[in-house]
């Protein structure tokens, strides 16, 4: 999907966002864990956690595993959105594969350097954790915002989340696509329902069927 118009109409209406951390997928081969969950996402966020042992830089290795994840979509019937996160200069490089824009946490490249470096055409992220930082995001050149943790999670070190009520009432007072994230299961995502979506990695790549799992997180989104 190139027209930005029609990418951000699908960003809108976008329910399950895999944040594909290939170091969650265990034993399994990401791209496979991928390709089983890809019927049930709507947009694809590439991040890499650490650099390969081999000391390629977290860029390089962010623009491999992105490119490779690009000829997977590229194949799938409905083709997802992709994102990279947090580098700005892998979205911009990658821009003319097919990936749409960059997911920005509070303390990566401000929304406005990131939007002047790849223009209007990209999709901007960004990572709020309050409603104190989802009103401050109100004025920021983004595209939608994530929110959380929402439940405890081992992935990023919360032992707290900020629940689901929080994330309805984010949900509500913003004026873009808001992705509750952060310890969201198959089993805990009917309470975001009022929400209607979510950002989810571990409990899609790791699980036993990551088909199985996404399935029951969306079904779980849309009631």
């Amino acid at each position: 999907m190139t027209d930005p118009a029609a990418a951000r109409g699908a960003l809108g209406t976008a329910r399950l966002m895999l944040l594909f951390t290939p170091e969650l997928s265990g034993e399994r081969d990401p791209l496979e864990a991928l390709a089983l969950a890809l019927p049930h996402v709507d947009v694809v966020q590439v991040r890499v956690k650490s650099e390969r042992a081999d000391a390629v830089s977290p860029a390089r290795a962010l623009a491999e595993w992105t490119e490779r994840v690009l000829e997977l979509v590229a194949r799938a019937p409905e083709s997802p959105l992709v994102l990279v996160n947090d580098r700005v200069d892998v979205a911009a490089a990658l821009a003319p594969r097919g990936v749409h824009g960059v997911h920005l946490g509070d303390r990566d490249t401000p929304p406005s350097e990131a939007r002047a470096l790849l223009g209007d055409d990209a999709l901007i992220g960004l990572s709020t954790h309050s409603a104190a930082d989802v009103a401050r995001a109100f004025d920021a050149p983004v595209d939608y915002l994530g929110f959380g943790p929402i439940f405890p999670t081992a992935t990023k070190g919360y032992d707290r989340g900020v629940g689901p009520e929080a994330a309805w009432v984010a949900h509500e007072a913003a004026p873009i696509p808001l992705f509750p994230i952060g310890g969201i299961t198959p089993s805990n995502s009917g309470e975001l329902e009022h929400v209607g979506r979510a950002c989810v990695g571990a409990a899609i790549l790791a699980a036993p069927d990551p088909a199985a799992a996404a399935a029951a997180i969306r079904a779980a989104l849309a009631r």
